[in-house]
């Protein structure tokens, strides 16, 4: 990393996850993240880089064709042709799990990133990992955060499991206002594709909810 800067200093730390590291540190003198994905000693070492290599890939050209769209996503700076790491812009801002968490003005942001996520899955893109954790508010605009889980689909089961995962966080972090946060959400999300497929986005997503129950019954009765 250390290469790819125009001064001197030691990166912070700010994430260490199982799929990678995130540091903050500069890139030619701008504040910037630097994602590297972190090796796997139980696997094979050459399906080992393969596998980082290809998410590193993905996740690039996903960040890439949405922030040509004009989504709010970081801007990419580098990518590493091993596909060892990605560096990106930092947002700076709070997180909208914070926000709503001090229950400070979240309404209409809620709404906003509806927007954002429809306009993403028009595109063919499911972001994998929807949680207000990775939602950055900067200058009263939601930004997503964190698409190494991301991929190119447009397949309705996606989609579903895609809402389906950002509701499950809403009930989870947000439980008494998840009713407040998922209406709002889904108006924004309704703006840009219509009733009728929010409707059908809902229906599938109602029946991964049953898919899932029926499992954990399955599970139980087998214990």
């Amino acid at each position: 990393m250390t290469r790819q800067t125009s001064r001197g200093g030691t990166p912070e730390i700010i994430a260490v996850g199982a799929e990678a590291v995130l540091a903050k540190y500069e890139f030619l003198g701008r504040p910037a993240i630097y994602k590297v994905r972190v090796k796997k000693p139980y696997r094979d070492p050459r399906l080992d880089e393969r596998l980082r290599r290809e998410r590193t890939f993905t996740e690039s050209r996903i960040m890439n064709r949405l922030r040509t769209e004009g989504l709010p996503v970081p801007a990419l700076y580098l990518v590493d042709p091993k596909g060892e790491y990605l560096v990106m812009e930092f947002i700076e801002g709070e997180l909208l799990k914070n926000m709503i968490v001090e229950r400070r003005e979240f309404r209409h942001i809620v709404r906003e990133l509806g927007r954002v996520v429809a306009r993403m899955h028009e595109l063919g893109v499911v972001h994998g990992d929807l949680t207000t954790s990775n939602v950055i508010v900067r200058g009263g605009r939601p930004y997503l955060i964190d698409f190494g889980l991301a991929r190119f689909s447009d397949e309705l089961e996606d989609i579903g499991v895609d809402i389906h995962l950002f509701l499950r966080a809403v009930e989870s972090t947000h439980y008494e206002l998840k009713d407040e946060i998922m209406k709002e959400f889904l108006k924004g999300y309704g703006e840009v594709v219509g009733e009728d497929r929010v409707k059908e986005v809902m229906d599938k997503v109602h029946e991964i909810r049953l898919r899932g129950r029926y499992v954990e019954e399955r599970r139980k009765r087998r214990g």
